[in-house]
């Protein structure tokens, strides 16, 4: 057995994340924000925002992921699944409102289905399964990227004005706190690269601490206009129904699709874990963004799903990782010729 197998804990506590943030969404509801203090918080939390997207932008290198392009037939596979089949699935799901899903919740529920896949947890259960790990790097790369234009796009057309429509404010303000700062980032990436490279452990501190004060200004502001009286426990018991059967059909449409499509072994695990999941550092900033006050019950169903899919992708990465070694033969087919040269980070 593969050595990588260790580094998955043999239990699955919560993770220590979502504790944090649900500990930041109980400070809200205890102590919301309200007059100046929410002014405050609010300009805290567009300026975190900001540097959260010119630290992925300065991330993100641009030459890996323009070598990644090679491999194309897989970094589209994860793109229709994150873009297309995500957001179909969805759009089915307005047939659940009022009965299952109240129209607020669907709206999160939607949403959830419209933001990018995730980076490091794809690369970790990718590694975790044996699969091509530099095919998940770079896959979860393009999808970060695209999501920066895709995701408000989406949002805007099929929320409507839930999201805030095609106001020219709404994108204004989506160029000016998401995209400006991830150019910015990308332009002076040359320059700031390497410093942030060796800080990579104190920055993830910071991105995590961004992300804490946007929930709890998102969370306030629900607060402060009462909105949280929507949402019951049988609401959310409902939620948690219907996120695990988008996720089962997900996994399942991303490893069986990718067979169908040719894929080998490795490469279907990296479309598997890299396609069927989403991104919460990504989704509630851009919530944060295009919901305004309605952001908390928007990214509500977003960090349910972020937790369910860690704890299931867990367990299937740890059965992945008990296969039997693939022949030579089936790890060329598809698009093994052209699969990327990158170092494995773990």
């Amino acid at each position: 057995m593969s050595r990588r197998t260790t580094l998955l804990p043999s239990r699955l506590p919560l993770d220590p994340y979502i504790l944090a943030l649900l500990g930041t969404v109980g400070v809200a509801a205890l102590l919301p924000a309200s007059g100046t203090a929410a002014d405050l918080a609010e300009g805290a939390s567009t300026a975190a925002i900001a540097l959260l997207f010119f630290l992925y932008g300065a991330r993100l290198s641009t030459r890996e992921a323009l070598d990644g392009l090679r491999h194309w037939r897989l970094h589209l596979t994860v793109l229709g699944a994150t873009f297309l089949a995500f957001p179909l699935l969805g759009l089915a799901a307005r047939g659940l409102v009022p009965a299952v899903l109240t129209p607020a919740l669907y709206g999160g529920f939607l949403f959830l289905c419209l933001v990018p896949s995730t980076i490091q947890s794809s690369i970790a259960f990718t590694s975790i399964a044996r699969g091509n790990v530099p095919a998940a790097i770079c896959a979860g790369s393009f999808s970060s990227l695209a999501g920066i234009v895709l995701t408000p796009l989406l949002a805007a057309a099929l929320l409507g004005g839930d999201a805030g429509g095609f106001s020219t404010d709404s994108l204004l303000r989506i160029v000016l706190q998401l995209l400006v700062p991830f150019l910015a980032g990308q332009l002076l990436r040359p320059w700031v690269g390497g410093f942030l490279a060796r800080r990579r452990k104190v920055l993830g501190y910071v991105d995590r601490g961004s992300i804490l004060l946007v929930v709890y200004t998102a969370f306030s502001q629900g607060m402060v206009a009462g909105i949280w009286r929507q949402v019951t426990p049988a609401r959310l018991g409902l939620l948690l129904a219907v996120e695990a059967v988008l996720l089962a059909v997900m996994l399942t449409l991303t490893w069986y699709g990718a067979r169908r499509l040719g894929f080998g072994r490795e490469d279907r695990i990296a479309v598997q874990f890299a396609g069927s999941k989403k991104s919460l550092a990504a989704g509630l900033p851009m919530a944060s963004v295009l919901f305004g006050a309605h952001a908390s019950l928007a990214v509500l169903p977003l960090m349910l799903f972020h937790q369910m899919q860690l704890m299931v992708c867990a367990v299937i990465a740890k059965r992945r990782s008990r296969d039997p070694e693939e022949p030579a033969a089936a790890r060329g087919a598809g698009d093994g010729a052209d699969r990327v040269t990158v170092p494995d980070p773990a």
